[in-house]
């Protein structure tokens, strides 16, 4: 089946929340090794991921690395990623379709609590893969980040250049975790700006502050030659 057939009304979304695994502090791979086999992978094994490696990216991608609760305009503490004027403009989204120990569904993930906020139930990766442009990679991926930004966090202290450069800086910054962190756990992704914006939208459900800025399949490393680029 392609990715554009299928598609059907959404369900309604819940106010579930998903406790996520504590992140581990320490790994297997330094971060020299990290860079040096970190690759762009389209293409990725048929088996799920688990919920301990998706607490794991999330936390790399954002979440808090020093709590400080006194602080409430830091968002709950220091980040895994910088952000500049520690504004934390970007928004995170998880399509699940294949996690162990998770329903297929999407989650707003909240750095705070550290959990998944259920969006909505039902495995959406075929709908996702349709509005980025039939890359099946999406499709095919266990799991996908999608980010958003609500730019009027940066653009009210920076103004227009908030949007124009120090959001982009952020999803940069972030990204790069989540290339680092899937080399360290020997997962695979890419990151894919090519997409029609009001269809990622329709499919994660933004809220009108919300722009669409990425989205970043995962999934197990291939076992034949030719899938990293």
């Amino acid at each position: 089946m392609s990715c554009s057939e299928g598609l059907s009304p959404f369900s309604p979304p819940s106010a579930r929340a998903v406790k996520l695994p504590p992140p581990a502090c320490a790994g297997t791979l330094s971060v020299d090794q990290a860079l040096a086999e970190r690759r762009s992978v389209r293409r990725y094994a048929d088996d799920p991921l688990t919920l301990a490696e998706v607490s794991q990216l999330l936390w790399a991608a954002y979440g808090i690395t020093q709590p400080l609760p006194g602080i409430p305009e830091l968002g709950g503490g220091f980040r895994a990623a910088p952000s500049a004027g520690a504004l934390y403009p970007l928004e995170l989204y998880l399509v699940a379709g294949a996690v162990t120990g998770l329903e297929p569904g999407i989650y707003r993930y909240r750095p705070g609590p550290h959990d998944l906020l259920d969006v909505l139930a039902g495995d959406r990766r075929q709908w996702l893969c349709h509005a980025a442009l039939g890359q099946t990679m999406v499709q095919d991926a266990p799991a996908s980040l999608v980010y958003s930004a609500v730019f009027s966090r940066n653009t009210a202290k920076y103004g227009e250049r908030g949007r124009r450069r120090y959001v982009c800086m952020d999803l940069g910054h972030s990204a790069e975790n989540v290339y680092l962190q899937c080399a360290s756990l020997g997962l695979g992704t890419c990151g894919i700006a090519a997409f029609h914006d009001d269809a990622v939208r329709l499919v994660t459900r933004l809220p009108e502050n919300e722009e669409p800025l990425y989205i970043m399949p995962v999934g197990r490393l291939p076992q034949k030659k030719g899938a990293r680029g």
